[in-house]
Parts: C-alpha cells; structure tokens; sequence
C-alpha cells in the first residue's frame, strides 16, 4: 500500500464521503494523503485523519458496475474459496458489511475485510473500529 497508487473511497463518520488516489495509507498511521482530484485535473491532496473515517474502500473503479448484483452473504459462494475468518461487521450508521478478515482483533484501531464476492467493485475495505455497533465473527457472522 506504501507507494502504490490506490484507489480509495473515504467514508467519514459524519457521512462525507470523499474518492480519490492514495500512495501513503497505512493502518497503523493516524494520517494519509488523499488526492481527490480526478485524472487530468490539477492536484487536491487533503491530509486525511484516520480517527475521523467510518471506514475507507479500496476500489478497482470509483464508478462500480450498477447492474451487477454483489453477493452479499457467504452461502453464495464455495466455502473452499474464502481465506481467514468470516465476519460480520455492524458499523454505528446502520450499514452491514460480510466478509473475511486475517488480521481481525478487538484490540487494534482497525481491521481489513475482504468481501465476500470476489467481483464486487471492493477490493479489500479497511474498518475503523471505533466506527463499528458490533462485529461477529464465525459462525455469528453469517446471521
């Protein structure tokens, strides 16, 4: 993630939410860059405090496919494809996302979910802890 360029979507926990390029986001950092200036356009880069996010997205295209329908619940997909534990994550807003984390611990300011479908628009979401209502892991996750 350091160094590479990134596309991201940043949400805030008083809904803003912004979209961008990042070559510095790293979870144990309390800041990264965000340049939200699209392709061709001169330079807006933002410095981004970590302790303000909900959650940041990292994304194959900030416009997604509108038609496809995401798989958004593990008996939808081989069970022999998943990596790391299933999760659940209820975040304070109301939204749910599912997934499988690696790196899951309560203990830490954040964690990296990977959703459950393999062509959603999402590569990997980065879940700012103190964002979350609830979080279920196994066998909990999958209600």
């Amino acid at each position: 993630m350091l160094g590479e360029r990134n596309n991201v979507v940043v949400h805030f926990k008083d809904g803003r939410v912004l979209k961008g390029f990042t070559h510095d986001f790293l979870p144990e950092r309390p800041l990264f860059h965000l340049n939200v200036a699209l392709e061709g356009q001169a330079s807006d880069v933002r410095d981004i405090k970590v302790a303000d996010l909900k959650a940041v997205f990292f994304t194959k295209t900030f416009e997604g496919n509108k038609s496809y329908k995401e798989k958004k619940s593990f008996e939808q997909r081989e069970s022999t494809t998943y990596h790391g534990i299933k999760i659940k994550v209820d975040f304070k807003d109301g939204e749910v996302i599912r997934g499988m984390s690696l790196g899951y611990n309560k203990h830490k300011k954040g964690f990296f979910v990977i959703p459950i479908d393999p062509k959603s628009n999402n590569n990997r979401i980065y879940v700012v802890m103190d964002a979350t209502a609830k979080v279920a892991v196994g066998p909990a996750a999958e209600q």
